[in-house]
């Protein structure tokens, strides 16, 4: 590209006009497309610009300064991908302002997951705290447009989530289901209530959500309910979503032991014609089929896994498994938890024999006994004896016998016939649930910071949530294409492919065991962290330049990128112009 001058008279008088133009060649020929008109901009911009176009350096136009430094390079790879992704067209086919808010709130949670007045902040002009507001073109802010992008946001869950679901689901494919809950610290909201913690705030009410992935982890959809609702019971609302509103006639739907339960397929999945389901059992249904004789150790002398029928599960694959780590680390860790509890009762023994103040009476001695239980968990592994002034205890040693008898063993459940799902890939398909934790680990803690929440309003609530499963979105593609420089393995098909059983712990590869030591990549480049990456790619700035000579002339000029940066950004396929 380049800037030409042309001439022209008209009634005596000579008109200038400096046209921005590119040159090509075709059959042989020099074609000359005119891009724009540069003629209202001021003599030295349009002197400047076409320095520029001819590779000249700032310091060719004399003297100059730098205005504003804005970190640019993580909103270059995370806005790079977005729109590589297609993700801007799945918000909204046509570009509208409501549209440019929810991206800026989408890539300003991946890079500094804030309050929505936090982030406003940090895209207004005079607060900015990185190139994102220029990069989208947002100009002036408020607060409240913010506020309003996220419930045009929310109005739009529902088709947005459809076009994810045309591109990521198929019939027949596998889908994995888990539910998880945050906090809540604002004004009490409809969906906020008291229910199962799973952050260990006791004192906070809550929320609850459930994500539904396909089968390589690509998040999909995600549904809030009030805080107080089970498992088990958000189990139809996405059946119903799958198969009415995306239209996927057959589905493997994978689910947790607490997730899909037997008294939830019996209601809801059984009679579902083109739905089957892959499960597994508890404890307690394991001890059963023990009981029955179904279950032997002499099954695993050879093998780590052998598949079952019984009775009791009609028409269903019961496929066991047994990994000895497990069971090492299962039978550690009753041993430390019930010398865990002796210890407390004996405290609790001693209590009563002290001279001055001894603990007395049954109810006080049932209430420490009762609250050193419930810590521990392991109470019906022990005979207690609690009267007025005597209290005993003693291991159940047959009950314990029993349980470490099964240390190590898990059984798949599923109605998926063997033609269309092999063992292995049964026992695969389960353990791929740990994708879905993966997700609900970087939205609540590690990334995006799902919470703390402060909305009032239950439609925002569920909006917020939604925002930040899109940002996780947009984080799974740039994982999948940086693998190569973070501590993920970038060389999972080798790792598998060495995999002796599919029940093993998944290995790392080489490649990742070596990152690991080393620290460095492939290119002996630093390995980062998601986080760090970003850190270090917003250390490119974008440079808002004036010319001293002329303070009207006003350029931006990019740092230039050190190797992993452009080793980052090449990987995400962005590029930027120095």
């Amino acid at each position: 590209m380049h800037v030409a001058t042309t001439t022209r008279s008209y009634h005596g008088k000579v008109y200038l006009s400096h046209l921005l133009r590119r040159s090509f060649r075709e059959g042989g020929k020099v074609k000359h497309q005119t891009l724009g008109n540069l003629s209202h901009l001021p003599p030295e911009l349009i002197d400047t610009i076409r320095r520029r176009l001819a590779g000249a350096t700032p310091a060719d136009h004399g003297a100059w300064e730098i205005v504003r430094s804005l970190p640019h390079g993580h909103v270059a790879a995370v806005l790079g991908t977005l729109r590589q992704i297609g993700l801007e067209g799945v918000l909204a086919s046509r570009s509208c302002r409501a549209r440019s808010l929810v991206t800026a709130l989408i890539v300003m949670r991946l890079i500094a997951p804030q309050s929505k007045l936090a982030t406003c902040r940090g895209l207004k002009e005079e607060t900015a705290t990185t190139s994102l507001a220029v990069e989208l073109a947002l100009g002036e802010i408020a607060e409240e447009e913010l506020y309003q992008a996220l419930d045009w946001l929310g109005s739009r869950q529902a088709r947005i989530e459809t076009k994810l679901a045309s591109r990521h689901l198929r019939d027949g494919t596998l889908v994995l289901y888990d539910v998880s809950s945050s906090y809540y610290t604002g004004h009490h909201a409809g969906l906020v209530q008291f229910g199962y913690n799973r952050d260990g705030k006791k004192r906070f009410p809550q929320i609850v959500y459930g994500l539904l992935c396909n089968a390589v982890g690509c998040p999909v959809a995600i549904e809030v309910f009030q805080g107080n609702t089970a498992d088990p019971k958000t189990l139809g609302a996405q059946i119903e979503k799958l198969r009415t509103r995306f239209g996927v006639t057959r589905v493997v739907l994978v689910g947790d032991r607490g997730m899909i339960t037997s008294k939830r397929i019996d209601e809801s999945l059984r009679d579902v014609p083109g739905l089957d389901w892959i499960t597994a059992l508890r404890a307690d249904s394991i001890q059963k089929l023990a009981s029955q004789g179904l279950i032997q150790p002499s099954l695993f002398d050879q093998r780590d896994l052998v598949e079952v029928s019984a009775p009791d599960y009609p028409g269903e694959r019961l496929v066991v498994c047994r990994n000895p780590l497990l069971a090492d680390e299962r039978a550690r860790k009753r041993g430390e938890l019930l010398a865990a509890t002796e210890k407390k009762l004996a405290e609790i023994a001693a209590a009563m024999r002290r001279s001055r103040r001894p603990l007395r009476s049954k109810d006080q001695i049932g209430l420490r006994v009762g609250r050193v239980l419930n810590h521990y968990k392991v109470g019906k592994h022990f005979h207690l004896e609690i009267e007025e002034q005597k209290f005993t205890y003693r291991r159940d040693e047959s009950r314990i016998a029993k349980e470490a008898a099964l240390d190590g063993l898990y059984v798949i459940r599923t109605s998926v016939a063997e033609a269309a799902l092999s063992s292995e890939n049964t026992v695969r398909a389960y353990k791929d649930l740990a994708k879905v934790e993966r997700a609900f680990r970087s939205m609540k803690t590690i990334d995006l910071h799902v919470r703390p929440i402060y909305h009032w309003l239950d439609e925002r609530i569920k909006a917020h949530v939604f925002l930040c499963m899109l940002s996780y979105y947009v984080e799974w593609h740039m994982r999948k294409r940086l693998a190569a420089v973070l501590f993920d393995d970038h060389d999972k098909e080798s790792a598998e492919a060495a995999r002796k059983s599919i029940v093993a712990p998944a290995p790392r590869s080489r490649a990742a065991k070596r990152k690991d030591l080393t620290k460095r990549t492939d290119l002996d480049e630093p390995v980062h962290s998601f986080r760090s990456l970003l850190a270090d790619l917003g250390t490119l700035c974008k440079n808002r330049v004036r010319l001293l000579s002329d303070p009207s002339a006003e350029f931006y000029l990019l740092t230039r990128p050190t190797p992993p940066q452009q080793q980052a950004l090449g990987l995400l396929g962005v590029n930027i112009q120095t």
